[in-house]
C-alpha cells in the first residue's frame, strides 16, 4: 500500500489526499511534523516538508507539485488537468495561483500564526500578521467567487486539480475557523459542491488535539 506522510492542516498534504482520492488510488496515511525535522524523515525528503508519497515499488515523491506531476502521468486514466491545450494552461495557472499566491498572502500567515506556532510551542500570533491575512483573505475570495460565478469549475466546465488546491487551502483554513463565508455566496456555494464529493469527507473528520473546528466544517449543507 502507497503510504503519505502528511499533516492535517496542511494544505498542501490536503491537495494530494483529494488527487489519490478522485484517481481512486489506495493510500495509508502517516502524520509528520515538520518542524520536528526528523532525521529518518529527511532521509526521505531532505526539505523536510509534507507531503511525501511512497510508493508500493518503494519509489519516493516528495512535494506536492512533484507528487500532482507525478500521479498525473503514472494513473492517468482519471485526469484533473483538463482536455485541450488552453484548460490545461488554466489548470496549472489556477493551482500555481492558489499554492503560491493564496499560500504567500493568506494560507501561511494564518496557519502558521494561528496552529504551528502553537503546536510548535513557539509563543503567540502575531496581530499585525494576522490582519495582513485577513485583508488578503477577502481579496482572494472576491476573485473565487468571480471564478465560481462565471465558470462551472474554477478552471472551467469540469473538476480540475485547480478545484482541489483551492479546497486544500481553504479547507484548511475553515477548520480553524478562519473564513467568514458571507463574503462571498458563490465561492461558498463553489466549496460547498467540493466539500460534498466523496474525496473530501475524510478530510472533513480530520481532528487536530486543541482544536475544535466550526459546526460547518464537516456539515456537507453549511
Amino acid at each position: 500500500m502507497r503510504l503519505l506522510y502528511h499533516h492535517p492542516v496542511c494544505p498542501y498534504s490536503r491537495k494530494i489526499r483529494l488527487l489519490l482520492a478522485e484517481k481512486r488510488l489506495g493510500f495509508e496515511l502517516r502524520v509528520e511534523k515538520p518542524w520536528e525535522r526528523r532525521a529518518e524523515y529527511l532521509e526521505l525528503n531532505p526539505a523536510g516538508t509534507v507531503p511525501t508519497l511512497i510508493e508500493d515499488n518503494g519509489l519516493v515523491i516528495p512535494d506536492s507539485v512533484v507528487i500532482a506531476e507525478y500521479l498525473e502521468e503514472a494513473y492517468p486514466d482519471t485526469s484533473l488537468m483538463g482536455r485541450t491545450l488552453a484548460e490545461r494552461v488554466e489548470v496549472r495557472r489556477l493551482t500555481a495561483w492558489f499554492d503560491g499566491r493564496f499560500a504567500e498572502d493568506v494560507s501561511r500567515i494564518l496557519l502558521e500564526e494561528k496552529v504551528f506556532k502553537r503546536l510548535a510551542g513557539e509563543g503567540y500570533p502575531d496581530s499585525r500578521l494576522l490582519r495582513a491575512g485577513y485583508a488578503a483573505l477577502k481579496e482572494h475570495l472576491a476573485y473565487l467567487g468571480w471564478l465560481a460565478e462565471t465558470r462551472r469549475y474554477l478552471a472551467g466546465s469540469q473538476l480540475s486539480l485547480a478545484d482541489l488546491a483551492a479546497a486544500a487551502h481553504l479547507s484548511a483554513l475553515d477548520f480553524v475557523g478562519e473564513i467568514d463565508w458571507t463574503l462571498s455566496l458563490p465561492a461558498r456555494e463553489w466549496y460547498a459542491r467540493i466539500k460534498s464529493r466523496p474525496s473530501f469527507r475524510p478530510l472533513l473528520a480530520d481532528r487536530l488535539p486543541g482544536f475544535t473546528p466550526p459546526p460547518h466544517y464537516a456539515d456537507l449543507d453549511f
